[in-house]
């Protein structure tokens, strides 16, 4: 079997009556599984013409050998095809192998018979693919009600380290997800005993003990063993092997491979009838081998499942082969396969959308250097006890013989007690609140945080004790005391806000909350909001250039307009009319537009503005987050004031104590959550990495429980969670962007404001001094004259009380001579 020349079947008809049908087989014929497949097909192609000795066709085999190498199986095919001329290819069980095939005999349009390769929806467009295998699809379907059946509710998935076990267990996998069952781990291994032993202990450490493992036999025998040496080969272990597994399995002699290393596993196998056919062709097989196998013949006891599919594919190739042929049929040899029905080793044999599926399967519990067939799973979801595989329940199974020679069925894996150490200050007890029995002393723990950080190891069967951390809000510290502490906690939990200097010490889980910090004020109530859009300056400012603009209007028309004349309180009123019928002036339609625009928005926003000099800030007590946030935006405080909970929060605000609060996003949702029609958040500020779970350096859990966090917030389970807790919807935030309107701001438009009206006021003094210059001449000069008469008194008076040689001037004198001044 291991040349390359072609083997031909003859008998003693003549050559001339007979029609050669040339079939490639490509197997890997150094290992065992190629030579058992080799031989089978070609004895059974001898058993087949023996028993019809009439028919007209004779396949003739062109053995090559793949050497296990996909690349040279697909060289090998070619080889068949170009110089040999076969219509038909038989492969082995590589799914690479039958990929490459399943291509070439796409293009050549000959059918590719592949022998226990696993099924892939990567297949499926491979028309003239056939695959002789078990049915995937039903199997896992078995596997996923026995594990249900045992109220198993997670397990370990161990497979192996290579390209075809990785894509055959795909479909295992899925079922899983869909059906309940959660994979704890999925554990790639392969043949080396200390990389095996360090992946099985991290399990070991981790509680599992529920194994669904899917490797060949050649790593089942450095699995099995080394599991062994860690104890997980004993009581509450449970071991189930998976099909493809099972059937990888050979019978063998001789201490080849020990079973006692594997006692009380349990494995799902493709259900073969046992029959007097089987057992003489079993017999003869092993007596057929040729000399330089016979260490082969000695070391299996069985065919393997492979060699009896072999068996059945021989006899219905050949029998279709026949059928191609006879005069006015129009089948192909495709399609007389594909259509053929007989009765073969492994029982009726017939194809299925071009597949030969085995969807029977056999559940076989390993003692000692045996096994025992402990039940059946048929695909119409049913298990028996009985090889009529009529429908009943998982009780009506044998007694299973677990690891360590128990019939008690383990009750899944050990729930590891996980030391955590909790925030215990109660400060936001919607988030966190811890209270401690005084009895017992056991303490207990609810809140966001809390029942957060229990969904998102909840699939890791962990049983949670909790610690109080009694050493006040520094979780700087709380993060110190438990990295060094590694023998007393494993995580903690509470309101931690993931930092950088934290990080050193102990690994983060991903947040869990939003990031960052906010600011949160008291919404506006007041009656007197509108006056809220421009500051008093422009307030006063306004008006008085409102009254400017009456009066100088006043001063152009009353001359000549009799609406401004009349009493002095009706000319007052058109004055005042006049100043506010400015407001549809394009330069004063700017500021109003702007009034409108800001009043509009602090009425829908409700946004409290804050004056950098006057505010009085809250932030909570011991936060180095809010003075980091304070630093970052520029804010100036009058004062800041440390709080220490939601409570004092709101009091704050509502006495008007305080502007503002600035804390991170959970305690302020927090705030609003029990007051959401006083309160309100106006700036965020993504400064902070939000709350996060801390575990000890390098704790594998910490990748795990992110995932499984990730999870909670795509399936809403983290925003159920947060509503539930702290009653809120995420409020309407903005950016401080409608800040009242300043002076400043219209500096420009009063400017032009007041030139034009000084401007008009100079016009109306020229105007009005030409029209009564010679009146206002006169003025000027009786005025001056006056003052000029007054000044000369003044000085007639001086002089005669400061000159003492004068004779004395009665008052009569005095008023005479004044008169003469006149």
């Amino acid at each position: 079997m291991e040349s390359q020349n072609d083997v031909v079947n003859e008998d003693s008809v003549s050559e001339q009556e007979r029609v050669r049908v040339r079939v490639g087989l490509v197997l890997d014929l150094g290992s065992v599984e190629g030579k058992i497949v080799g031989s089978s097909v070609s004895m059974a192609l001898s058993d087949f013409y023996a028993v019809n000795s009439d028919y007209k066709t004779r396949v003739s085999l062109s053995v090559r050998n793949s050497q296990g190498k996909p690349l040279l199986a697909l060289a090998s095919a070619v080889d068949l095809l170009q110089t040999v001329g076969v219509e038909a290819i038989i492969s082995g069980d590589s799914l690479q192998e039958t990929k490459l095939l399943a291509e070439i005999g796409e293009q050549a349009r000959v059918p590719v018979i592949s022998l226990n390769s696993p099924t892939s929806l990567s297949l499926r467009k491979y028309s003239h693919l056939i695959q002789a295998t078990h049915d995937s699809f039903s199997e896992a379907k078995g596997i996923t009600a026995f594990i249900h059946g045992f109220d198993w509710k997670s397990v370990v998935l161990v497979y192996e380290d290579e390209d075809d076990w990785r894509e055959s267990m795909q479909l295992l996998v899925d079922h899983f997800h869909e059906n309940g069952v959660h994979i704890q781990s999925k554990v790639a291994v392969s043949p080396n005993d200390d990389c095996m032993m360090d992946r099985l202990r991290k399990l070991k450490d981790l509680g599992a003990s529920i194994f669904v493992v899917h490797l060949s036999e050649l790593v089942a025998t450095y699995l099995f063993p080394c599991a062994g040496k860690l104890g997980m080969m004993g009581e509450a272990n449970a071991w189930i092997l998976t099909v493809k597994s099972m059937n990888s399995f050979h019978e063998r002699s001789g201490d080849g491979f020990s079973k006692e290393a594997m006692e009380g596993v349990v494995g799902f196998r493709s259900y073969i009838p046992m029959s007097k056919e089987l057992q003489n062709f079993t017999s003869r097989w092993r007596k057929s081998l040729p000399v330089e196998e016979e260490a082969v013949g000695s070391e299996i006891l069985g065919l393997s499942i492979s060699g009896i599919w072999a068996h059945d594919v021989a006899w219905a190739l050949a029998r279709a082969s026949e059928v191609a042929r006879i005069p006015n049929v129009s089948s192909t040899l495709l399609e007389a396969i594909t259509q053929c029905r007989c009765k073969g080793l492994s029982g009726d044999f017939h194809t299925k959308d071009k597949n030969f599926l085995s969807d029977k399967f056999e559940i076989v519990n390993l003692i000692g250097l045996g096994e025992r067939r402990v039940g059946f799973w048929n695909s119409n979801g049913s298990f028996s006890n009985t090889r009529e595989l009529s429908s009943c329940t998982h009780n009506k199974l044998e007694t299973i013989f677990w690891p360590g020679g128990t019939i008690q069925s383990p009750q899944g894996r050990k729930r590891k007690t996980l030391r955590v150490l909790v925030t215990s200050s109660n400060r936001f007890p919607r988030l966190v609140k811890v209270e401690t029995d005084p009895l017992t002393k056991k303490v207990t723990a609810e809140g966001f945080c809390v029942d957060v950080f229990r969904a998102s190891i909840s699939p890791f069967n962990y049983e949670v004790e909790f610690t109080l951390w009694r050493n006040g809000s520094n979780y700087d510290d709380l993060a110190y005391a438990l990295s060094s502490q590694k023998d007393k906690y494993d995580a903690a939990v509470g309101d931690i806000t993931i930092t950088y200097n934290r990080s050193s010490y102990v690994d983060f889980t991903m947040p869990f909350t939003e990031m960052g910090v906010g600011i949160i004020t008291s919404r506006e109530r007041s009656a007197w909001v509108f006056l809220k859009p421009l500051t008093p300056e422009l307030w006063l400012t306004t008006a008085a250039f409102f009254v400017l603009t009456g009066i100088i209007v006043w001063l152009i028309e009353k001359p000549e307009n009799t609406e401004f004349q009349g009493t002095w309180s009706k000319q007052i009123g058109v004055i005042f009319w006049f100043g506010f019928s400015t407001l549809v002036y394009a330069h004063i339609l700017i500021l109003t537009t702007s009034y409108t625009a800001t009043l509009t928005s602090m009425m829908t926003v409700q946004q409290m503005r804050f004056n950098s000099n006057k505010n009085h800030v809250g932030r909570l007590l011991g936060s180095r987050i809010a003075m980091a946030a304070f630093a970052s935006s520029g804010l100036q405080v009058l004062s800041m004031k440390g709080l220490n909970s939601s409570k004092e929060y709101a009091n704050l605000l509502l006495n008007k104590t305080a502007t503002l609060v600035v804390d991170e996003l959970p305690y302020l949702k927090v705030l609003i959550g029990a007051n959401p029609e006083k309160f309100f958040l106006v700036k965020t500020q993504c400064i902070t990495n939000g709350f996060g779970f801390m575990f000890q350096k390098g704790d594998e859990l910490v990748p795990k429980v992110s995932r499984e966090i990730s999870n909670l917030r795509t399936n809403g389970k983290l925003n159920e969670l947060a509503n539930g807790w702290l009653e809120i919807q995420l409020p309407y935030t903005t950016d401080d962007t409608s800040n009242p309107i300043t002076l400043d701001r219209f500096r420009g438009v009063f400017m032009i404001t007041g030139v034009s009206s000084a401007f008009a006021l100079g016009v109306l003094l020229i105007h009005w001094l030409r029209d009564r210059w010679e009146y206002v001449v006169n003025l000027v000069n009786i005025f001056l004259l006056q003052r000029l008469v007054h000044l000369r008194n003044l000085f007639a008076k001086l002089i005669y009380l400061i000159s003492p040689l004068a004779d004395p001037i009665d008052e009569d004198t005095f008023q005479i001579a004044q008169r003469n001044i006149q």
